[in-house]
């Protein structure tokens, strides 16, 4: 049952009038506990090493508070646990422990440092084995993500690279935060790939709190509606092997931003060059982990550049019904390229948006700008994208996860619709009671005069 706004809520609203700014309407969403974010298994791992001093392991809870304070926690969304390490590792918070904001915040105010040495490796292995456990309260569902947060400021004294390895391998995705002294090609071992997404550094404890915006944003999913997303994928030779392995990572860093489910986004795969290979339809795999394997496997085609004959592929048959394409759901296609095309591409494209898809075009390289914006819907500074470098596809990766999300304030989804008619529903009710109260006050002063 949705809650029922707050008073004070319904006045500042009241005050604010028709001029309420995204900012306090997003407050007013994540007071009425309206904001959702995507059901996550989430451990935070935390260096209470002796070079960290009680004041800045005390700023480091803040932090964590705080990222805590913007999550739907609960049995069914967000799960939060906290490993405390040094020279030894200590499950302070277990997955299954807290079910609400207060008792884990309480639980995390409680968490006194360690104050030995710095066994990062030793912690990373304790988290995949035991914190990420089905006995300590991790879910074996594919569709809960699971991720770990590492905060840490000095060198380990052991192994992490091959630890972390396997923690990935194992589907757990791992930021990791550097804070003053801290070793920067360790927090590139321990995580996830794309790295710029990643790693972050901090100068000192004391700015740690900056952070937390990216954090509550992270663990936000595109949620508001079902989606069928198909990537058509140039495989020439002209790409080379090495950076069609950057175009593989590039597709899953937009899969991550995806609400991959049987009933939100599908996501399919088309790879092209001289002829065009279906890489699995739409709807065959309906969890994130098994769709960014499935991407990861996927065999360089190499040869010509047969973007139109792609386009009619994409058309006629990967939007269809039999190849898994759900009626009535918005239709996106994410065309990616490094050169000229090799046929004519015009009356393809054309086809595809007077289909009504949602038309994407990404050039690398070589591409053609001209191509692109044929190819892409309108407006097309929104639908094309254009980047010199293979390397620096990051970047169009995170505008497109943007737009794919139809660009909302993490917060501003559904439910904050549907919070702020209430309120307007409540205002107004409220304004009939008063002025049907200043009538019958206006009146008794009649009577007593």
């Amino acid at each position: 049952m949705t809650p029922t706004p707050p008073l004070f809520l319904l006045l500042l609203l009241s005050l604010t009038g028709a001029h309420a700014t995204v900012d306090l309407r997003t407050a007013a969403a994540m007071a009425a506990g309206l904001c959702k974010t995507r059901p996550t298994d989430l451990v935070f791992i935390i260096d209470s090493s002796r070079s960290v001093r009680p004041s800045e392991f005390e700023q480091v809870k803040v932090f964590l508070a705080k990222v805590i304070e913007g999550l739907d926690v609960g049995p069914n969304a967000t799960r939060v646990g906290v490993v405390n390490y040094a020279s030894r590792v200590k499950n302070e918070v277990s997955l299954k422990t807290h079910r609400t904001k207060a008792g884990l915040v309480k639980a995390v105010t409680k968490i006194e440092p360690l104050s030995t040495g710095t066994m990062t490796g030793l912690a990373i292995q304790f988290s995949l084995n035991v914190a990420f456990s089905e006995a300590e309260g991790a879910r074996k569902s594919n569709e809960i993500s699971k991720v770990a947060i590492i905060v840490t400021d000095g060198r380990p004294q052991d192994n992490v690279k091959e630890v972390a390895q396997r923690a990935r391998d194992a589907g757990i995705e791992i930021f990791a935060i550097g804070v003053g002294r801290v070793d920067m090609s360790t927090l590139k071992q321990m995580a996830s790939d794309p790295l710029d997404d990643h790693v972050d550094y901090v100068e000192s404890y004391s700015v740690i709190e900056k952070l937390t915006k990216k954090f509550q944003e992270a663990f936000c999913a595109c949620s508001n509606s079902a989606t069928d997303v198909v990537f058509l994928i140039d495989g020439s030779k002209s790409v080379r092997p090495e950076n069609f392995e950057l175009v593989k990572k590039w597709i899953n860093q937009i899969i991550d931003k995806l609400d991959v489910s049987d009933s939100k986004a599908h996501v399919g795969l088309v790879q092209y060059s001289s002829s065009v290979r279906q890489e699995f339809p739409l709807g065959r795999y309906n969890n994130k982990k098994d769709l960014k394997d499935a991407v990861k496997k996927m065999a360089y085609m190499e040869r010509g550049t047969m973007t139109g004959q792609a386009l009619r592929y994409l058309t006629d048959n990967s939007f269809g019904p039999g190849q898994g394409a759900r009626p009535g759901v918005t239709k996106v296609g994410i065309v990616f390229t490094d050169g000229r095309s090799q046929d004519y591409i015009g009356d393809a494209a054309k086809k595809a948006k007077e289909h009504g898809f949602k038309m994407y075009a990404v050039g690398v390289g070589n591409a053609v700008e001209d191509e692109l914006k044929e190819i892409a819907s309108e407006p097309t500074g929104e639908h094309y994208f254009y980047t010199a470098d293979f390397k620096t596809m990051t970047q169009i990766a995170k505008k497109l996860q943007i737009n794919i999300c139809q660009e909302e304030d993490p917060c501003e989804c559904d439910s904050l619709v549907k919070f702020q008619k209430k309120v307007e529903d409540a205002l107004q009710a409220l304004t009939k009671k008063l002025e049907s109260m200043s009538k019958r006050i206006a009146l008794l002063e009649n009577k007593i005069v």
